[in-house]
């Protein structure tokens, strides 16, 4: 089963569609951006329009956009047969990652706090639609009305991948974002988005329980560790030796009790504001912050840490694909869940946080990853590194 895909040039202008290529999988992610591999015939009607990009729309869902990054070619024995083109691109979020968070003149960090949504537009408004620097801006991008979702948080950023603390942000507060197309206006437009409840746990929603007992699961490979573990956070902020900030996170005792130290010294204790300078102009001027903020920014900052250091429930499946529950309908990326394997004595209730679409000549099918992936070797590096101490030794 293929399904159709329509080429457009980045400023959103249909070159043509097409249903004629080999293979092509795609991932769709709920914290981060996705990517697509595509196998076309070089001989192919508008094969030849995949080009660096370029954008690649899967039928007409406007939430699943490539930018093409990428294409080789090989050429075998078997000639034209097999003169394929590879073509990789990543989802239309992955603009993004082209930016930096460039605080302002007058301080050191940027500083925003509130609602998830709040925070997490603000750093999109300032480092892509409405940077100081118009070489910054990103002309196709808009932001999509603020609703004010997610829970309220604290957050600052100094010179960090724009994509990467809209991922922090997501972990920490369980909003995912999305970059998607708007082709009546010929824009790509930010939002943050908001998974559904259809656990068992709920009554809005009808359930999902994706099982292998349900038929709903062909597949499932399952891990629990606590090879990570860590519960109970030591924050320390600005300050030397025994004048140094501390501030103390969870409330677990004895062997249940896994604790560690979280360099935040990153966290201000003053902040810049521009204040009138009497000749018609401002100047800066340093000002105390209230210790009542300070501490929260320390707290939030442990329990920051702390959620991407909880015990490690790992689930991977392949859903499948006409089973009792329907693709985009009943169950969606993003969306809380029940698994469940009763051989296995495990019941969770999770995110869908990577949903894979596969298209091949001999069908389609889906693999699904629930909670936050396994980590990589990298992610594990930049884990222990945030781990650091910060204390000076003597």
């Amino acid at each position: 089963m293929q399904k159709p895909i329509r080429i457009l040039s980045a400023d959103m202008d249909i070159l043509g569609e097409t249903e004629a290529y080999e293979s092509m999988f795609f991932t769709r992610r709920f914290h981060t951006f996705g990517d697509i591999e595509l196998k076309i015939n070089r001989y192919k009607k508008h094969a030849d329009k995949l080009l660096k990009g370029n954008l690649i729309l899967v039928g007409k869902e406007l939430n699943k956009v490539f930018i093409i990054k990428h294409r080789e070619i090989d050429l075998d024995e078997n000639g034209k047969a097999t003169e394929n083109w590879l073509v990789k691109g990543l989802s239309l979020q992955a603009v993004v990652t082209q930016r930096i968070t460039i605080p302002p003149a007058y301080t050191a960090y940027d500083y925003k706090s509130g609602n998830a949504e709040t925070v997490m537009k603000h750093y999109i408004e300032r480092n892509i639609v409405n940077p100081v620097d118009p070489r910054r801006k990103i002309s196709q991008l808009v932001i999509a009305p603020n609703q004010n979702r997610g829970p309220s948080i604290s957050w600052q950023s100094r010179y960090k991948n724009l994509s990467e603390e809209m991922t922090e942000i997501s972990l920490a507060t369980g909003l995912g974002w999305d970059v998607t197309l708007d082709l009546k206006n010929k824009q790509w437009v930010f939002d943050v988005v908001e998974g559904k409840d259809v656990s068992v746990n709920q009554s809005i929603h009808p359930p999902v329980i994706f099982s292998p007992q349900f038929e709903s699961l062909q597949s499932l490979h399952y891990t629990e560790s606590e090879l990570n573990y860590k519960n109970s956070a030591y924050v320390a902020g600005q300050g030397e030796g025994v004048e140094r900030r501390i501030v103390e996170v969870g409330k677990e005792v004895g062997l249940s009790r896994h604790e560690i130290f979280i360099d935040a010294r990153d966290i201000p204790e003053t902040e810049d504001i521009e204040v009138p300078d009497g000749d018609g102009g401002t100047t800066n001027e340093t000002i105390p912050r209230p210790v009542a903020d300070i501490i929260k920014d320390l707290t939030d900052r442990g329990n920051q840490q702390l959620e991407q250091l909880i015990q490690e429930h790992y689930l991977e499946g392949q859903i499948l694909t006409y089973s009792p529950f329907k693709y985009e309908k009943d169950y969606n990326l993003g969306d809380i869940t029940t698994i469940q394997s009763k051989d296995w004595g495990v019941t969770l209730d999770t995110r869908i946080t990577e949903i894979k679409e596969i298209y091949e000549e001999n069908g389609f099918r889906i693999e699904g990853t629930f909670g936050n992936n396994r980590p990589t070797l990298t992610q594990k590096i930049k884990q222990e590194l945030a781990q650091m101490s910060g204390e000076v030794r003597k």
